[in-house]
């Protein structure tokens, strides 16, 4: 029983310090997120108005999401939890996609809500990725990628693209898993339904937190990348409330 215990209080402390390294929408709220500055102003602005006019037109919302890294945690997991805490997408239809890059890791991930996981399946999220944003990223073409990776993922969402029966899956998830997973979910919505009872200070302040944010986002540097690398612009209307099941893919360049 001490055992168990010991082993829960480590779960709930490496829980609490998940919730320290999700960075938070910038403000105003945009769907360009470049939280170390690798695209420029003129880039960001031209990325960030073709997202937003597709948000306007179907509301379904992709978000690109640059950090510098996402260890110690998978990018996949940080992916994730980043688009269930933002809330990417609508609520009533999880129709939202994180495009996930981290610079320093060379690592990009796109998760898709629930709502998306037909329309952009994992081994086409894959395709993606290796196909043609990492042949531009290896280029250092970098809002290249970003820009016909989005291109990509409108075209499938808006079911141009249809499969060729080729994708198929990764398997099922062992049992084990998915009972763990089940109980960590649980742990989590204790812990945010007692912090937002306490007003919330828990999950956003800077401080707390085990790992310094200079890891994750550069929060912390001289360069002042933490809120002005956005480019400005107004708030686009903020997510909708989506959530994240757990679709998606990764890849490297």
């Amino acid at each position: 029983m001490r055992h168990f215990i010991s082993f829960l209080l480590i779960i709930l402390c490496g829980l609490h310090v998940w919730a320290q390294d999700i960075p938070e929408p910038k403000s105003p709220r945009q769907l360009v997120n470049d939280y170390v500055g690798m695209l420029n102003g003129t880039e960001r602005e031209t990325l960030e108005q073709k997202l937003r006019a597709y948000n306007d037109s179907t509301s379904t919302q992709i978000t690109v999401v640059i950090v510098k890294s996402t260890l110690p945690y998978p990018p996949g997991d940080y992916a994730f939890e980043l688009g269930r805490r933002w809330g990417v997408g609508q609520k009533d239809k999880d129709n939202g996609v994180v495009l996930l890059w981290a610079s320093d890791d060379r690592k990009i991930f796109i998760a898709t809500g629930r709502g998306m996981e037909g329309a952009l399946p994992d081994a086409i999220a894959k395709r993606i990725i290796t196909n043609v944003i990492s042949p531009e990223f290896k280029q250092k073409m970098f809002y290249r990628g970003l820009d016909r990776g989005t291109d990509e993922i409108i075209k499938y969402a808006a079911g141009e693209y249809k499969s060729d029966g080729t994708e198929g899956g990764d398997g099922e998830l062992p049992l084990g898993v998915i009972v763990f997973l089940i109980i960590v979910v649980i742990i989590i919505i204790i812990i945010i339904s007692k912090a937002n009872k306490g007003g919330g200070g828990g999950l956003s302040r800077r401080g707390g937190g085990w790992y310094p944010y200079t890891t994750y986002t550069g929060w912390g540097s001289s360069s002042g990348n933490w809120g002005n690398s956005g480019g400005g612009g107004s708030d686009f209307g903020g997510f909708g409330g989506g959530d994240f099941g757990g679709g998606g893919a990764g890849g490297d360049y």
